[in-house]
């Protein structure tokens, strides 16, 4: 059974938060202290990060399923349930995590590169949180929220500076072999080479590594032989050298041919172009291997191609081909750009931004969407009548209620929020009817407004300061008849 394993479907679950608690403290003489419950720990997140001594991903073969561990519940007198351990999963360098559907969520490259794929849950507070200047003994607590649960892929792309490619036993595992200290399978048979090997090449002052892919045939592209499993492993490659084999007995082949073969499978594979190349052409200890390499050499040479002749077996031209080798690595190096320090990215939430949606559906029913009147909802104990009030308040203030009335909301109709339905009942204030307004409009100034206009407020208040006769005393009512007298004189 093959040890390297490059592909995994993970099943990941974070922990889960723990329930909060609902307490009173109890003490003799005292037999109503107040609320005490603790809130719940957070669940256990589930990371992966990258570490240099793993090579494969073999171990999550065999275990697929990954569960962090669950925060504990709260408590009374306070005490605070404990947090879930945090699992930390070590991937080989080059790794990239996928979801199911094919979108990348994060390239790990560099040793300690760090990648947080599921959250564990948020622990539910206690009633002694929840207690506030009105509310000052809550019959409640929150329930802690679920953990991320999700399914990843992982895909291995090995990364090397240098990647041999070629046609099944051309010699690839036999060079690696001689210029590193990899230690291969060797085999006269073809695809003897199941798995990608990596090897470490020291020459002087130089270190780069070769990858030593699979034997690649044509069709390859397209899933025929091994290469569409292996093609990605040369994908991170700086440098790429055809191995070529001068002493095949198989009709039809030829050092021109296999290269004319291979590159059009790198063509169709896409994103090898820029990658410079060199040709070793191997085994010309043979004597028709050497006569064969002598005669297509001017033809490669003329394609652009720098030509070595190289024999595993005798180790002839390899000095000369890893030199090229390391020349071509530290030249790709220097053009590389310079690494720069991961740049922390702060997206301030806008100003305007509620945090949550509306969207009316066909079927007259309203979905709002949102991570905190989700989180909400999950985190509220149904059974509990006062959790549910809890829930509705905040929701208002949020204004959850507001926007549903200006989207067309009416009294009764159905509202989800995350799993759960609701027959929406808005918050009704005592002589207030519920009214859904629309934005811009007022219904003050509506044609058939019961609201009285100015002029007749202000007759109104006239009227008001008008006091009747028998209210009046003698005096007043001469003076006022006296004044009338006169004025009828004055006529």
């Amino acid at each position: 059974m093959a040890t390297f394993v490059d592909r995994v479907v993970l099943h990941l679950q974070a922990g889960d938060g723990g329930h909060g608690c609902v307490s009173i403290h109890r003490e003799k003489f005292k037999p109503f202290g107040g609320p005490d419950g603790g809130n719940g720990g957070h669940g256990g997140s589930v990371s992966l990060v990258v570490d240099p001594q793993v090579t494969t991903l073999l171990d999550f073969h065999f275990h697929p399923h990954v569960k962090a561990d669950n925060g504990k519940g709260g408590a009374g007198s306070n005490r605070d349930g404990a947090n879930g351990h945090n699992l930390v999963l070590k991937v080989p360098n080059g790794t990239v995590v996928q979801t199911t559907d094919g979108t990348v969520l994060a390239d790990m490259v560099g040793a300690g590169t760090t990648f947080e794929v599921a959250r564990g849950g948020r622990g539910g507070r206690g009633n002694a949180s929840l207690a506030n200047a009105r509310r000052k003994a809550p019959g409640f607590a929150e329930l802690g929220e679920p953990g991320d649960q999700l399914d990843i892929v992982l895909e291995l792309k090995s990364v090397a500076d240098v990647g041999l490619v070629g046609f099944p036993s051309a010699g690839k595992s036999s060079l690696i072999s001689v210029i590193s200290a990899a230690k291969p399978k060797i085999a006269d048979y073809p695809f003897t080479t199941l798995v990608p090997n990596l090897g470490v090449v020291r020459l002087d002052n130089h270190t780069f590594t070769v990858a030593d892919v699979p034997g690649l045939i044509p069709g390859a592209a397209t899933g025929k032989g091994l290469g569409l499993e292996f093609l990605r492993h040369i994908e991170r490659c700086a440098v790429l050298v055809h191995v070529i084999d001068s002493a095949t007995l198989e009709p039809g082949r030829d050092p021109v041919a296999d290269i004319d073969a291979i590159e059009a499978e790198l063509s169709q594979y896409g994103g090898l172009a820029d990658r410079p190349r060199l040709v070793a052409v191997n085994k010309v200890d043979v004597p028709d291997g050497r006569d064969l390499a002598e005669i297509v050499r001017p033809d490669l040479e003329e394609r652009g191609y720098r030509v070595f002749e190289v024999s595993a077996a005798t180790r002839e031209g390899l000095k000369e081909l890893t030199y090229a080798m390391a020349e071509l690595v530290e030249a790709e190096r220097k053009a590389a750009p310079p690494a720069e320090p991961t740049r922390i990215v702060i997206r301030p939430t806008a100003v305007d931004d509620a945090g949550f949606t509306i969207t009316a559906e066909a079927d007259g029913s309203f979905t709002v969407r949102g991570v905190r009147p989700e989180r909400w909802v999950k985190q509220t104990n149904f059974d509990n009548d006062e959790a549910v009030g809890y829930l509705a308040d905040r929701l208002a203030r949020l204004g959850v209620e507001d926007k549903l009335a200006k989207a067309g909301a009416e009294p009764g109709d159905l509202v989800r929020i995350g799993e759960r339905e609701f027959d929406w009942q808005p918050t009704l204030y005592a002589g207030v009817e519920f009214v859904p307004g629309n934005r811009g409009t007022d219904v003050r100034l509506e044609e058939k407004s019961s609201r009285a206009s100015a002029a007749e407020r202000l007759a109104a208040r006239k009227a008001r300061r008008v006091r009747p006769e028998d209210e009046m005393g003698a005096d007043e009512i001469g003076a006022d008849v006296g004044d009338d007298d006169i004025e009828d004189d004055a006529e």
